[in-house]
This record gives structure tokens, C-alpha cells and sequence, in this order.
């Protein structure tokens, strides 16, 4: 039994070792996977940029699409994994993309999934595509973290990551932008902003300590 349980740790290491995770073919993958994810995301705020545009300043139109945007940077973010960049201006600008790919993709990945278990909770209906949001976001969380140490940004970016996830949440609960809610979370808004606000600070808490275990701080 124990001999059994130690193959399967070793396994799972194996499959989450930089082979793996840096082979070409693996991070080719991830981006088309991520890049169709990226397009089918704002596909699905079509709506939500339509009402803005139209009500709202065009300038708060980058507000709007948080989860896709985060897919976004963690595409983008894949691309400077696959060539790396030498010019030193643009070395820099990938670390500021990969700190945002990081920091975003744990805080509305965690937040996708956690409104849509407050929705069922408050007596909301169960339907198929929840499933697949909770497993494409919960995929968001897990691959930035996963890929924390195999980027090179440093606490600059993450800092810079953070900044700009908090401006997200301000122009979203200011202006009243954020994504759209379950309909039984309407009443709690409230709570659904100060949830949101935490869960940044926790996003960049939980960069920050995958940094640590990087070793890059």
C-alpha cells in the first residue's frame, strides 16, 4: 500500500516537472487552449461591452471583461515562455504581463467559482455551463500557479499587478461594472464587493509566497 502511494506522488511530480511543464509542445497547448479560451470569454461579455458602451465612458470598456483579460496576460505571458524576449525594455514588459497573468488569474478564477456556489447556495439553478466555468477558472488559478517559477518577474510586476487589479475593482463597484451575478446574489452586492476586494489582496498574498518558494525574493 505504501509502495503504491509513493508511485502515485511520484507521478504526479513527474507530470508537473519542468519536462513537462516547459516541453514546447505542452506550452503550445496551453496557449491555444488559453488563446480559445481568451476569445470565447469576451465573446461572452458581448453584452455587458455593448451596455457599457453605450451608458458609460468607452474608457471603462478594459474594466469590463476580468476574467478573459486574465486569460489574456496568462497567454500572453505563455508566448514570452516560448521565445524570450532579449531586448532588456521588453524583458521588463513581459515580467509587468506575467506578474498581471499571475495575480489575475487566482483572484477571478477563485472568484468565478466562488459566486457561482453563492448562487447555488441562495436556492439558484444548477445548469451544465456552470460546470464548465467552475473547471475552466479553477484551470486559471491553478495554472498561474503552477507557473509562477518558471516566469521571471520579481515583486515589481507583482506589485504592479496588484495595483491594477485593485483599480479593476474600483472602477467595477464605482461605476457598477463588474461582472454580472447570479441573479439570487443581487441583494448582496455589498458583500459580493468587499469579497472581492479581500480575494486581490489574497491573490497577491498567494503570488508573494509562490515567489518565496521560487526563491526569486
Amino acid at each position: 500500500m505504501i509502495k503504491e502511494d509513493v508511485r502515485y506522488v511520484l507521478s504526479l511530480s513527474f507530470f508537473w516537472s519542468r519536462s513537462v511543464l516547459m516541453n514546447r509542445g505542452f506550452l503550445w497547448l496551453l496557449f491555444w487552449c488559453n488563446l480559445l479560451g481568451t476569445v470565447y470569454g469576451y465573446i461572452w461579455y458581448d453584452n455587458q461591452l455593448a451596455y457599457t458602451l453605450q451608458n458609460y465612458p468607452a474608457a471603462l470598456l478594459v474594466f469590463v471583461p476580468d476574467s478573459p483579460t486574465a486569460s489574456l496576460f496568462f497567454t500572453l505571458s505563455l508566448l514570452f515562455l516560448l521565445y524570450p524576449p532579449s531586448l532588456p525594455w521588453l524583458k521588463k514588459v513581459g515580467h509587468v504581463i506575467q506578474g498581471l497573468a499571475v495575480v489575475t488569474s487566482i483572484k477571478y478564477g477563485v472568484w468565478a467559482v466562488s459566486m457561482i456556489v453563492a448562487g447555488w447556495s441562495f436556492g439558484g439553478d444548477v445548469i451544465w455551463q456552470d460546470f464548465m466555468l467552475i473547471a475552466s477558472h479553477l484551470a486559471m488559478a491553478v495554472e498561474a500557479l503552477l507557473y509562477v517559477r518558471f516566469f521571471g518577474f520579481g515583486m515589481v510586476s507583482l506589485i504592479i499587478a496588484a495595483g491594477w487589479t485593485l483599480l479593476n475593482d474600483v472602477m467595477d463597484y464605482t461605476f457598477e461594472i463588474y461582472p454580472y451575478l447570479p441573479y439570487e446574489l443581487n441583494d448582496y452586492v455589498g458583500g459580493v464587493r468587499t469579497f472581492t476586494f479581500t480575494l486581490t489582496i489574497l491573490s497577491f498574498i498567494a503570488g508573494w509566497l509562490a515567489l518565496k518558494q521560487a526563491k526569486r525574493l
